[in-house]
């Protein structure tokens, strides 16, 4: 089987090439060549796909029975691969997003969820792109297939508020600094390994019964966001302390955490993946949170170039725990 990935080095993608290679697959990666991949055996196609030029300069001669793109957000993303790939693949695999999902969403969420994000952008933006592609498909017969990961980790932490890409957040846990949590803390949400996503993923390749289909891969562990933090507090060998923030609080308090606090993260989160397991029978997550948090830990501290701390990041969560302790003061004043 030829797949190509577009992008196919980051966080999600990265594995899912691996397990391709893995299972024998002839696999390319088609990217501006910044980080090139470190899988033996990947053929990197270099060109900025946002130029039309360059893009079908790299992908002349070339078909392939699938095509996995990472790396489209916008209408004008998906027109351009439309146009790209129309006859040149069997099947064409969007990567959009489980928080396309309305909110709040049903105690388990299905396919068939409504989609509606009227607060975050980026969902309506992958909204938009699933209806055009879902047009194509029954207009066109354009291949496409929709794939939705929740929240997805490898060698990021799956956090709400803090350092996503550095160990900004561990390192504060390690010498005793408060820790943010919003809400209350007992809100659930799935945080799915790369690697178990891969396996449904790789699964659907070249599956022609999935071409007009929308699929969501998750695990199967809820867990309370008091428990993610508390999670990697304790890969990092430490006790937490959490500080519970109205979600409300903080999306005013800093303009950069509204859409994916209010859009996302402060409604729950649970999947029903009844459907990806019957179009991949041996679909199953298997790495736990508590491995998973050890096995980023210790990817982030096998090079020290990535062991980086954000500063700003630090100083603008103390800011928050000060405001919100101020106006709490206030406001048990006002009460009494």
């Amino acid at each position: 089987m030829r797949v190509l990935f577009i992008g196919g080095t980051g966080n999600i993608s990265a594995s899912c090439v691996r397990l391709c290679v893995e299972r024998g697959m002839e696999v390319f990666v088609l990217n501006r060549g910044k980080r090139a991949s470190a899988i033996p055996g990947v053929r990197t196609l270099c060109a900025d796909v946002s130029r039309p030029g360059e893009a079908e300069a790299a992908l002349r001669g070339h078909t392939f029975d699938a095509v996995a793109d990472f790396i489209a957000f916008t209408l004008a993303d998906i027109e351009r691969a439309v146009g790209r790939f129309a006859g040149r693949t069997r099947q064409y695999l969007f990567i959009s997003s489980a928080s396309a999902y309305q909110k709040p969403m049903p105690h388990l969420a299905t396919e068939s969820t409504p989609l509606k994000n009227p607060v975050w952008e980026y969902s309506r933006n992958k909204i938009a792109c699933e209806d055009r592609l879902t047009a194509l498909w029954r207009e066109r017969d354009f291949p496409m297939v929709i794939v939705r990961p929740s929240l997805t980790y490898a060698t990021v932490w799956p956090v709400a508020i803090g350092g996503w890409d550095d160990l900004t957040l561990v390192t504060r846990m390690r010498r005793g600094g408060e820790v943010i949590v919003h809400g209350d803390g007992s809100s659930l949400w799935t945080v799915t390994h790369a690697q178990d996503f891969a396996k449904g993923f790789v699964g659907l390749l070249g599956n022609d019964s999935t071409l007009g289909h929308a699929f969501h891969i998750t695990s199967d562990e809820a867990l309370t966001w008091d428990e993610i933090y508390t999670t990697i507090a304790h890969a990092a060998g430490v006790e937490p302390r959490l500080v519970h923030i109205p979600s409300e609080f903080l999306a005013d308090f800093d303009e950069h955490w509204r859409e994916s606090l209010l859009g996302d993260k402060s409604h729950s989160a649970v999947f029903d993946n009844t459907k990806i397991k019957r179009f991949v029978p041996d679909y199953t997550a298997t790495i736990p949170f508590h491995l998973g948090a050890r096995m980023t830990l210790e990817w982030f501290e096998a090079e020290p170039a990535r062991c980086r701390v954000v500063p700003e990041i630090d100083r603008r969560m103390d800011e928050a725990i000060a405001a919100w302790r101020r106006v709490s003061a206030t406001d048990g004043q006002s009460s009494r």
